[in-house]
């Protein structure tokens, strides 16, 4: 599971953007070696400078960054790592290196006293090594934490490793296996090589991320070391004559002639619609914007297809024929970049049938595009309550499908994806419709992982108002519970065929969609709210098990209101909705808390 990764075309020094799901294939695959592979051991001192340790030169590890996701190729050229994420809750973003400032009681101790650790996923790649088994050797030192009485002594550190691919460590506990902090703890593997030899470690989600202070915890490796299990050459015979470079050179720029006729044929005399990287783009997860141009017919305002919180969305046509979506983020917004990068991390990492499917992105001239596989039937809202000639004739079975997808995709965000992950801002205009009319929740700038230590949130209230749930709009506190309590609001929403932000009553004092359903469940009249258009073609038992189950799911208290998984369970007919009594202190509740949400301030809304 990727989130994001900076790729770098070594042999062209050009450096592209990619975001797609699996990066290993890419370096393998795309990146091939540019000589002849050649390395047959590496040693590395992750965080830390170079250092000889019997006989053995471990290469400096010392890049620092401030960026969300970076690739980052040793001088060597014999090796690199990528990391993604941004440690949550620390507003003071570092170079990602652990420094010990204690003294360690080991041999070797150059080696553990500094570390790289990642907020999330971080990969290191042995590149151009010979074709061979190799003993991989990981040099651990929990160097964070303590084992006096301390505070810093509760901090716990789990996280996976996987080597080619393969999960050779899960739920990783530095100090527990070592018994201790401050303790060395060396973890040999053997594994397979072709080229590119990689490591992966990432973290799930599990253990503290606030002790000793928020943000420590994630990944953390001291040192690397890899060795050939065969017989290897491993010399340096890249040394060559005088002649052989003169022929190298005169080779070289009859290359670089053809190479220009060919690029002025296919670029200039041919149309690029036809010649630009044909049928590639799907399978990359890279695009230009020259492709994405061409494929929306330069950002054509007949192929918008809707409006964002941070830019237009358009429609486009890929060179194979393939259908894709095209959110053009605006890079000059005080959110813009943030959010761009946050949907990519988020986005890229979770892959279920009820999540919008992310094939890519570019970043170029100051652009920032994330393309998205293309939903025909464009968003819930639109179906609902949009412009009489885009509405859509949603049957029941048809919007109790939806309801159960929705309810599937924030299930699987809560509970069985690796990151546990709150959407922030679940609505009818974030729920889009494929061909078949099958849900899928799409936007997830706003997400965050679930903090299970820390649930205020330490910047700004975001999301839309009349969706968000009260305790997080007045008092910022978030969990998970908040999606449900948006849920139940799109729930009432697709039963209604009525939008949560309309004065329906101005005479009365129940003004509110959900006003008006807790005026109806007092007088045991709830399915006055089912949409008038499905006549009497629908199921009125189902019908008042979804309008019940939002009113559980609206619960003014987090605590009364169902998981995600249960919610499916009761849609799915496995467990009854347990109905709360009607009480119109609720309604009374729900207008202090839209008369609050008026004075969020309008970078709230999306």
């Amino acid at each position: 599971m990727e989130l994001c990764n900076w790729i770098v075309e070594s042999h062209t020094k050009r450096f592209c953007f990619v975001w797609f799901f699996r990066i290993p294939s890419c370096l393998r695959k795309n990146l091939p070696c540019s000589r002849k592979s050649k390395n047959c051991e590496l040693f590395i001192n992750c965080g830390g400078s170079k250092v000889t340790i019997d006989g053995h030169e471990y290469q400096e590890d010392l890049y620092a960054t401030e960026d969300y996701s970076t690739f980052h190729e040793s001088n060597s050229g014999a090796w690199a790592c990528s990391s993604t994420g941004d440690f949550i809750g620390n507003q003071k973003r570092g170079s990602f290196i652990a420094e010990n400032s204690s003294i360690l009681n080991m041999s070797n101790p150059e080696l553990y006293m500094t570390a790289r650790l990642s907020p999330l996923s971080m990969k290191y790649y042995g590149l151009c090594l010979q074709k061979g088994s190799y003993t991989v050797r990981l040099h651990f030192a929990e160097i964070m934490f303590t084992d006096d009485q301390t505070y810093a002594s509760v901090g716990r550190r789990l996280f996976d490793v996987s080597i080619q691919g393969q999960k050779v460590l899960q739920d990783f506990n530095i100090a527990k296996e070592a018994h201790g902090t401050g303790k060395v703890l060396i973890k040999n593997f053997t594994t397979w090589v072709n080229d590119t030899l990689e490591i992966h470690f990432q973290w799930g989600g599990k253990g503290t991320n606030s002790i000793p202070v928020r943000g420590v915890y994630g990944p953390l490796i001291s040192a690397i070391s890899i060795t050939p299990n065969f017989k290897a050459d491993c010399k340096d015979k890249s040394k060559l004559s005088v002649g052989v470079i003169v022929g190298i050179v005169v080779a070289s720029c009859l290359v670089l002639i053809l190479a220009l006729n060919i690029i002025w044929f296919y670029f200039i005399m041919k149309d690029p619609q036809d010649n630009e990287f044909k049928g590639l783009e799907l399978q990359t997860g890279y695009f230009t914007l020259k492709q994405i141009k061409a494929a929306t017919r330069n950002f054509d305002p007949e192929n918008k297809i809707g409006e964002g919180g941070f830019g237009p969305v358009y429609k486009g046509v890929l060179s194979d024929g393939s259908m894709i979506a095209v959110k053009q983020l605006s890079s000059k917004s005080r959110q813009g970049n943030r959010e761009f990068v946050n949907e990519i991390g988020m986005i890229s990492a979770l892959q279920h049938p009820n999540l919008v499917k992310l094939y890519g992105c570019c970043i170029e001239a100051n652009q920032l595009l994330l393309i998205y596989e293309y939903m025909e039937n464009n968003s819930l809202a639109r179906a609902l309550f949009g412009p009489p000639k885009y509405r859509l004739n949603l049957e029941w079975q048809t919007r109790r499908n939806i309801c159960i997808g929705i309810a599937r995709g924030l299930s699987y965000l809560h509970e069985e994806s690796r990151l546990k992950i709150v959407h922030r801002d679940i609505k009818a205009t974030n729920i889009l419709l494929d061909k078949d009319l099958n849900a899928k929740i799409s936007d997830f700038g706003l997400a965050k992982l679930d903090e299970e230590e820390n649930t205020h949130i330490s910047t700004r209230i975001a999301g839309t108002i009349g969706y968000m749930a009260p305790e997080y709009a007045m008092r910022g506190r978030l969990t998970y519970k908040a999606d449900v309590y948006s849920f139940g609001m799109v729930t009432l929403e697709l039963v209604s065929g009525m939008s949560n932000n309309t004065n329906y009553r101005p005479e009365e004092e129940f003004v509110y969609l959900l006003d008006w359903a807790y005026v109806l469940q007092e007088q045991e009249n709830l399915l006055e709210l089912v949409d008038q258009s499905l006549g009497s073609n629908y199921s009125k038992e189902e019908a008042l098990q979804m309008l019940e189950l939002s009113l559980v799911c609206t619960n003014p208290s987090p605590t009364l209101r169902p998981a995600m998984s249960s919610v499916v369970s009761m849609l799915e007919g496995k467990m009854p909705v347990k109905v709360m009594p009607a009480n119109r202190a609720a309604s009374t509740v729900d207008n202090v808390r839209f008369k609050t949400l008026e004075m969020v301030s309008h970078d709230s809304q999306t």
